[in-house]
């Protein structure tokens, strides 16, 4: 049923105006990105981990958590109009297969994303003139980012079911991620949400901040993503969701 479930959420996104988010959207930050890194060549001397952390310096921070979000409200766009959550929780679906069809689907999406934001970063230091290739651990680093975002798609997710409008989550996703660079210098990181994104991603650093705390990560990220899930489920479950 899960699999039917994300099946019919898949359909959704086919000519989906998400896609132009997902290719314009990252470049925005890659282009500055990019740009910093030049107008700062001269003390920026790590070529490769310079230019991500320039890159991760604005993507990380303001554009990828509301990103997220635009796939999230996007995934309940059509329930919240005209009656069709009312269609579809009257349908011989478990609940708990609607909200995680949709997670799946963001995850996916997501990872896609991360990609795209991967190779945007690898043309834009051949483009910079750098030399050879990416140092490995990078590809680590956005794959780590997705896990880190999922906990921000859980909860997004969540807030785009109980509030129907788009614009909203999106803002919110926003000040999420200022806040998560707030929490993270701040040495608290681990334990809000929009910080894990960040920090999977090793934003705007040299030198791996999760080195040798791994596991804890891993573990924040998966309670926060179950926590949220379960409580989506719950409320979709018991409650008639209202703007």
């Amino acid at each position: 049923m899960l699999f039917t479930c994300v099946k019919a959420e898949n359909m959704k996104l086919k000519r989906s105006f998400i896609w132009i988010a997902f290719f314009i959207i990252p470049v925005i930050p890659a282009v500055m990105g990019t740009g910093n890194y030049l107008q700062n060549i001269d003390i920026l001397k790590s070529q490769w981990f310079s230019l991500w952390t320039q890159h991760t310096l604005f993507y990380s921070n303001f554009f990828y958590a509301p990103l997220i979000a635009v796939y999230c409200a996007y995934a309940w766009r059509v329930e919240n109009f005209n009656h069709n959550r009312n269609a579809l929780l009257t349908a011989p679906v478990p609940v708990w297969c609607i909200f995680l069809a949709k997670m799946v689907n963001i995850f996916w999406v997501t990872l896609l994303t991360q990609i795209w934001v991967g190779i945007l970063y690898f043309v834009c230091g051949k483009a910079a003139g750098l030399p050879g290739m990416p140092d490995g651990i990078i590809l680590y680093w956005l794959f780590r980012g997705v896990w880190g975002g999922m906990a921000v798609a859980a909860l997004v997710l969540l807030l785009s079911m109980v509030i129907r409008s788009f614009a909203v989550p999106v803002g919110f996703a926003l000040v999420g991620g200022i806040t998560g660079l707030l929490a993270a210098n701040e040495g608290a990181g681990m334990y809000y949400p929009f910080s894990l994104m960040m920090m999977g991603m090793n934003s705007n650093k040299y030198e791996d901040v999760l080195a040798g705390d791994g596991m804890r990560f891993l573990l924040s990220s998966t309670v926060y993503t179950a926590v949220f899930c379960i409580f989506g489920i719950w409320w979709l479950s018991v409650r008639d969701v209202k703007a």
